[in-house]
Protein backbone atom coordinates (compact mmCIF):
# COMPACT_ATOMS: atom_id res chain seq x y z
CA UNK A 1 0.00 0.00 0.00
CA UNK A 2 2.86 2.18 1.03
CA UNK A 3 4.88 1.52 -2.23
CA UNK A 4 1.34 2.28 -4.23
CA UNK A 5 1.04 5.99 -2.42
CA UNK A 6 4.96 6.98 -3.54
CA UNK A 7 4.05 5.78 -7.27
CA UNK A 8 1.21 8.31 -7.18
CA UNK A 9 3.28 11.37 -7.65
CA UNK A 10 5.73 10.10 -10.01
CA UNK A 11 2.55 8.61 -12.72
CA UNK A 12 1.17 12.54 -12.69
CA UNK A 13 4.66 13.90 -13.46
CA UNK A 14 4.98 11.73 -16.51
CA UNK A 15 1.13 12.49 -17.54
CA UNK A 16 1.93 15.92 -16.88
CA UNK A 17 4.93 15.64 -19.42
CA UNK A 18 3.11 13.53 -21.90
CA UNK A 19 0.43 16.07 -21.99
CA UNK A 20 3.58 18.70 -23.20
CA UNK A 21 2.57 20.94 -20.55
CA UNK A 22 4.96 24.13 -19.12
CA UNK A 23 4.43 26.80 -16.55
CA UNK A 24 4.94 29.38 -19.23
CA UNK A 25 3.63 30.10 -22.52
CA UNK A 26 7.25 31.46 -24.40
CA UNK A 27 10.66 31.65 -23.85
CA UNK A 28 13.50 33.31 -25.39
CA UNK A 29 17.03 34.75 -24.50
CA UNK A 30 18.15 38.71 -23.29
CA UNK A 31 19.32 40.99 -25.63
CA UNK A 32 20.00 44.44 -25.33
CA UNK A 33 20.62 47.33 -28.42
CA UNK A 34 24.78 47.35 -28.94
CA UNK A 35 26.42 49.68 -30.44
CA UNK A 36 30.17 49.49 -31.65
CA UNK A 37 31.83 53.09 -31.82
CA UNK A 38 34.36 53.03 -34.74
CA UNK A 39 36.71 56.22 -35.57
CA UNK A 40 35.51 58.38 -37.89
CA UNK A 41 38.87 60.20 -38.47
CA UNK A 42 42.69 59.22 -39.33
CA UNK A 43 44.99 59.96 -36.02
CA UNK A 44 46.65 58.92 -32.91
CA UNK A 45 44.33 58.51 -30.00
CA UNK A 46 45.70 61.21 -27.40
CA UNK A 47 43.60 60.06 -24.42
CA UNK A 48 40.86 57.50 -23.98
CA UNK A 49 38.99 57.38 -20.37
CA UNK A 50 37.12 54.18 -20.58
CA UNK A 51 37.45 50.73 -19.27
CA UNK A 52 35.10 47.90 -19.61
CA UNK A 53 31.84 47.68 -17.60
CA UNK A 54 32.22 51.70 -16.99
CA UNK A 55 28.56 53.11 -17.53
CA UNK A 56 28.91 56.10 -19.79
CA UNK A 57 26.10 58.86 -20.42
CA UNK A 58 25.19 60.16 -24.05
CA UNK A 59 26.57 62.61 -25.75
CA UNK A 60 29.70 62.74 -22.95
CA UNK A 61 33.20 62.89 -23.74
CA UNK A 62 35.28 60.52 -23.16
CA UNK A 63 38.13 60.70 -25.45
CA UNK A 64 40.36 62.72 -28.22
CA UNK A 65 41.75 61.81 -31.39
CA UNK A 66 44.86 63.86 -32.77
CA UNK A 67 44.08 67.27 -33.90
CA UNK A 68 46.81 69.43 -34.42
CA UNK A 69 46.81 69.31 -37.90
CA UNK A 70 43.63 69.71 -38.58
CA UNK A 71 43.71 72.70 -36.45
CA UNK A 72 47.01 74.26 -38.34
CA UNK A 73 45.04 73.65 -41.49
CA UNK A 74 41.89 75.57 -40.21
CA UNK A 75 44.17 78.51 -39.00
CA UNK A 76 45.47 78.95 -42.65
CA UNK A 77 42.42 78.91 -43.83
CA UNK A 78 41.24 82.22 -41.40
CA UNK A 79 43.88 83.54 -42.56
CA UNK A 80 43.02 83.11 -46.05
CA UNK A 81 39.89 84.70 -45.38
CA UNK A 82 41.05 87.57 -43.71
CA UNK A 83 43.53 88.53 -46.31
CA UNK A 84 40.88 87.93 -49.07
CA UNK A 85 38.24 89.67 -47.10
CA UNK A 86 40.96 93.13 -47.74
CA UNK A 87 40.87 92.44 -51.00
CA UNK A 88 37.24 93.65 -51.92
CA UNK A 89 36.72 97.18 -53.27
CA UNK A 90 33.82 99.51 -51.85
CA UNK A 91 31.90 100.55 -54.92
CA UNK A 92 30.68 103.28 -53.99
CA UNK A 93 34.05 105.07 -52.62
CA UNK A 94 35.45 103.69 -56.10
CA UNK A 95 32.91 105.17 -58.12
CA UNK A 96 31.92 108.63 -56.12
CA UNK A 97 35.18 110.79 -58.08
CA UNK A 98 33.43 109.49 -61.41
CA UNK A 99 29.91 110.22 -59.86
CA UNK A 100 30.71 113.81 -58.45
CA UNK A 101 32.26 114.37 -62.02
CA UNK A 102 28.75 113.85 -64.14
CA UNK A 103 26.67 115.43 -61.37
CA UNK A 104 28.63 119.07 -62.15
CA UNK A 105 28.36 118.27 -65.49
CA UNK A 106 24.39 117.79 -65.46
CA UNK A 107 24.42 121.20 -63.61
CA UNK A 108 26.67 122.72 -66.31
CA UNK A 109 24.16 121.36 -68.96
CA UNK A 110 21.37 123.11 -67.19
CA UNK A 111 22.95 126.52 -67.39
CA UNK A 112 23.65 125.99 -71.34
CA UNK A 113 20.11 124.87 -71.50
CA UNK A 114 19.11 128.43 -69.82
CA UNK A 115 21.99 130.24 -72.11
CA UNK A 116 20.83 128.76 -75.02
CA UNK A 117 16.71 129.74 -74.81
CA UNK A 118 18.58 133.53 -74.56
CA UNK A 119 20.93 133.41 -77.41
CA UNK A 120 23.92 133.54 -75.30
CA UNK A 121 25.45 129.86 -75.59
CA UNK A 122 25.24 127.96 -79.21
CA UNK A 123 23.83 124.03 -79.98
CA UNK A 124 27.48 123.03 -79.71
CA UNK A 125 28.04 123.78 -76.60
CA UNK A 126 24.56 121.45 -75.54
CA UNK A 127 25.78 119.14 -77.43
CA UNK A 128 28.94 118.79 -76.56
CA UNK A 129 28.44 118.57 -72.42
CA UNK A 130 25.60 115.89 -73.72
CA UNK A 131 28.62 114.17 -75.19
CA UNK A 132 30.36 114.49 -72.57
CA UNK A 133 27.09 113.31 -69.86
CA UNK A 134 27.25 110.30 -71.52
CA UNK A 135 30.77 109.23 -72.03
CA UNK A 136 30.97 109.50 -68.15
CA UNK A 137 27.73 107.63 -67.63
CA UNK A 138 29.44 104.69 -69.55
CA UNK A 139 31.93 105.06 -67.67
CA UNK A 140 30.61 104.64 -64.65
CA UNK A 141 28.37 101.74 -65.79
CA UNK A 142 31.62 99.64 -66.75
CA UNK A 143 33.64 100.70 -63.46
CA UNK A 144 30.49 99.38 -61.62
CA UNK A 145 30.31 96.39 -63.60
CA UNK A 146 33.91 95.72 -63.15
CA UNK A 147 34.69 96.15 -59.46
CA UNK A 148 30.83 94.10 -58.51
CA UNK A 149 32.68 91.39 -60.68
CA UNK A 150 36.13 91.18 -58.99
CA UNK A 151 34.01 91.47 -55.51
CA UNK A 152 32.17 88.43 -56.93
CA UNK A 153 34.78 86.47 -57.69
CA UNK A 154 36.47 87.28 -54.26
CA UNK A 155 33.08 86.60 -52.44
CA UNK A 156 33.15 83.20 -54.50
CA UNK A 157 36.24 82.36 -52.98
CA UNK A 158 36.08 83.48 -49.66
CA UNK A 159 32.67 81.03 -49.64
CA UNK A 160 34.80 78.48 -50.57
CA UNK A 161 37.10 78.54 -47.15
CA UNK A 162 34.71 79.10 -45.24
CA UNK A 163 32.81 75.71 -46.37
CA UNK A 164 36.34 74.23 -46.58
CA UNK A 165 36.54 75.17 -42.74
CA UNK A 166 32.51 74.20 -41.70
CA UNK A 167 34.44 70.72 -42.98
CA UNK A 168 37.52 70.84 -40.82
CA UNK A 169 35.19 71.76 -37.66
CA UNK A 170 33.04 68.82 -38.21
CA UNK A 171 36.35 66.76 -38.80
CA UNK A 172 37.84 68.07 -35.40
CA UNK A 173 34.29 67.42 -33.41
CA UNK A 174 34.55 63.49 -34.99
CA UNK A 175 37.66 63.73 -33.44
CA UNK A 176 36.39 63.47 -30.03
CA UNK A 177 35.24 60.04 -28.91
CA UNK A 178 31.69 60.38 -27.49
CA UNK A 179 29.11 58.01 -26.59
CA UNK A 180 26.12 57.95 -28.79
CA UNK A 181 23.64 56.43 -25.58
CA UNK A 182 23.72 56.20 -22.25
CA UNK A 183 24.88 52.59 -21.57
CA UNK A 184 27.94 50.42 -20.19
CA UNK A 185 30.99 49.34 -22.13
CA UNK A 186 30.94 45.56 -22.94
CA UNK A 187 34.37 45.61 -24.79
CA UNK A 188 37.04 48.13 -25.58
CA UNK A 189 39.08 47.44 -28.56
CA UNK A 190 41.68 50.28 -28.97
CA UNK A 191 44.17 52.08 -26.47
CA UNK A 192 45.55 54.84 -25.62
CA UNK A 193 48.84 55.90 -28.01
CA UNK A 194 47.36 53.61 -30.77
CA UNK A 195 46.70 54.93 -34.10
CA UNK A 196 43.81 54.88 -35.88
CA UNK A 197 42.32 54.24 -39.02
CA UNK A 198 38.40 55.39 -40.11
CA UNK A 199 36.22 53.12 -39.65
CA UNK A 200 39.13 51.22 -36.54
CA UNK A 201 36.39 49.79 -33.56
CA UNK A 202 37.03 51.69 -30.39
CA UNK A 203 34.25 50.61 -28.31
CA UNK A 204 31.41 48.41 -27.90
CA UNK A 205 28.59 49.72 -25.73
CA UNK A 206 25.17 48.44 -24.70
CA UNK A 207 21.75 50.18 -23.36
CA UNK A 208 21.29 47.24 -20.65
CA UNK A 209 19.07 49.07 -18.51
CA UNK A 210 16.55 48.56 -21.17
CA UNK A 211 16.21 44.65 -21.84
CA UNK A 212 14.95 42.72 -25.16
CA UNK A 213 13.59 39.67 -24.84
CA UNK A 214 13.24 38.02 -27.95
CA UNK A 215 10.19 34.98 -27.52
CA UNK A 216 9.26 33.00 -29.90
CA UNK A 217 5.17 32.07 -29.76
CA UNK A 218 3.11 29.42 -32.32
CA UNK A 219 0.63 30.45 -34.43
CA UNK A 220 -2.09 29.95 -32.62
CA UNK A 221 -0.42 32.55 -29.97
CA UNK A 222 -0.79 35.15 -32.03
CA UNK A 223 -4.58 36.33 -31.14
CA UNK A 224 -3.05 36.38 -27.60
CA UNK A 225 -0.33 39.31 -28.38
CA UNK A 226 -0.53 42.26 -29.71
CA UNK A 227 1.66 45.95 -29.66
CA UNK A 228 2.30 47.68 -26.34
CA UNK A 229 0.35 44.60 -24.98
CA UNK A 230 2.52 44.49 -20.69
CA UNK A 231 3.05 40.84 -19.92
CA UNK A 232 4.34 39.11 -17.16
CA UNK A 233 8.47 37.86 -17.64
CA UNK A 234 10.25 35.60 -15.50
CA UNK A 235 13.81 34.65 -15.11
CA UNK A 236 15.60 32.31 -13.01
CA UNK A 237 18.90 33.12 -10.73
CA UNK A 238 19.62 29.53 -9.44
CA UNK A 239 17.06 28.73 -7.00
CA UNK A 240 15.35 31.78 -7.13
CA UNK A 241 13.06 33.24 -10.05
CA UNK A 242 11.74 37.13 -10.59
CA UNK A 243 9.49 38.73 -11.89
CA UNK A 244 9.37 41.16 -14.20
CA UNK A 245 7.04 43.65 -16.42
CA UNK A 246 7.35 43.47 -19.95
CA UNK A 247 6.02 45.16 -22.78
CA UNK A 248 5.72 43.99 -26.45
CA UNK A 249 7.60 45.89 -28.70
CA UNK A 250 7.65 43.97 -31.99
CA UNK A 251 5.70 41.04 -33.53
CA UNK A 252 7.47 39.53 -36.78
CA UNK A 253 4.71 39.41 -40.06
CA UNK A 254 6.88 36.06 -40.94
CA UNK A 255 7.00 32.74 -39.72
CA UNK A 256 10.54 30.94 -39.03
CA UNK A 257 12.01 27.26 -37.73
CA UNK A 258 12.08 26.84 -34.21
CA UNK A 259 15.88 28.08 -32.89
CA UNK A 260 17.57 25.18 -30.97
CA UNK A 261 17.61 26.79 -28.26
CA UNK A 262 14.55 27.74 -27.52
CA UNK A 263 11.32 25.92 -26.21
CA UNK A 264 7.94 26.70 -27.33
CA UNK A 265 4.31 25.93 -25.68
CA UNK A 266 3.95 23.34 -28.30
CA UNK A 267 6.74 20.85 -29.03
CA UNK A 268 4.62 19.99 -31.42
CA UNK A 269 4.86 23.52 -33.37
CA UNK A 270 7.99 24.03 -36.04
CA UNK A 271 7.19 27.13 -36.89
CA UNK A 272 6.72 30.08 -34.63
CA UNK A 273 6.94 34.09 -34.92
CA UNK A 274 9.88 36.30 -33.29
CA UNK A 275 8.47 38.80 -30.71
CA UNK A 276 10.70 41.98 -28.27
CA UNK A 277 9.83 42.06 -24.87
CA UNK A 278 10.71 45.39 -24.09
CA UNK A 279 11.82 44.43 -20.02
CA UNK A 280 12.89 47.54 -18.06
CA UNK A 281 16.89 46.13 -16.29
CA UNK A 282 17.08 46.25 -12.18
CA UNK A 283 20.87 45.38 -12.56
CA UNK A 284 20.86 41.68 -12.15
CA UNK A 285 19.64 40.59 -15.75
CA UNK A 286 22.76 40.13 -18.34
CA UNK A 287 22.68 39.55 -21.94
CA UNK A 288 22.24 36.08 -22.93
CA UNK A 289 20.14 35.18 -20.08
CA UNK A 290 17.30 32.84 -20.34
CA UNK A 291 13.66 34.32 -19.90
CA UNK A 292 10.17 33.18 -19.86
CA UNK A 293 6.82 35.34 -20.52
CA UNK A 294 3.21 34.35 -19.31
CA UNK A 295 0.85 35.68 -21.74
Amino acid sequence: MKNRLLLIPILILFASCANGTKDFDASGVFEAKEIIVSSEVNGKILSLNIEEGQELEQGQEYGLIDTLQLYLKRQQLLYSIEAIGGRAIDVNTQIASLKEQISKMKVEKQRIETLLKKNAANQKQLDDINSNISVAEKQLLAQVSSFEKGNKSISSEESSFRVQVLQINDQLEKCKIKSPIKGRVLLKYSEQGEILGVGRPIFKISDVDNMILRIYITSSQLTQVKLDQEIKVFADFGKERKEYKGKISWISSKAEFTPKSIQVKDDRDNLVYAVKVMVKNDGYLKIGMYGDVKL
